[in-house]
This record gives C-alpha cells, structure tokens and sequence, in this order.
C-alpha cells in the first residue's frame, strides 16, 4: 500500500532516498539536461515534432539507473506528478550544489 503525502515537502525526503546510488543520480541529471537543451533548440528552430522525445529522454535515462544501478522501482510509478517534480527539484539542487553529483 503506497503512502499517502500530504504535500511536496513531505514527499521530496522519500523521492531522495530512492536516489541513494550515485550513478543513478547523474542519469537523472544527465537525462534532465538533455531535455532542456532539446527544448531550448525546439524553440530555436521551431522543429516542434521533436518534442516526443522529451518523456523518452526523461524517463529513459531515469529508468535505466533506476533498473541498472539504483536496482528499485521508479517512484514515478506510484507518484508520478511528485516524482516529475522531484526530478526537476533534484536537479536544481545537484545545480547548486545541494546535493553532491
């Protein structure tokens, strides 16, 4: 029976500690990154098609270090607009260096 939060900042201390495996982190971020850039050039370009592969960068990345090395089931599973959240919170932190990359 999944866990009932009442709010983000109840959810983010669990979201992080699925993310324990160093690896797993920096496919988040990497996969994070990519998704930006691909956006930035979107809106460049106005190659608007290619925006399908933004949930393909994103969850692909993320899923495999979680499959491969964090070996857990993704939270997106059981929490998936927190989870969306949490990686872009995850992210601007490993950005500042909050969270060690």
């Amino acid at each position: 029976m999944k866990k009932q939060y009442q709010n983000f900042t109840e959810f983010y201390p669990f979201y992080l500690s699925e993310h324990n495996n160093k690896t797993c982190r920096r496919l988040h971020f990497v996969g994070s990154l990519l998704i930006v850039m691909l956006c930035c050039y979107v809106l460049l370009s106005h190659h608007v098609q290619l925006l399908w592969a933004v949930p393909l960068i994103g969850y692909g990345f993320a899923w495999f270090g979680h499959f491969v090395f964090e070996k857990n089931r993704p939270a997106t599973f059981q929490y998936p607009l927190y989870s969306l959240l949490g990686d872009w919170v995850m992210f601007k932190d490993m950005l500042i260096g909050k969270i060690k990359f």
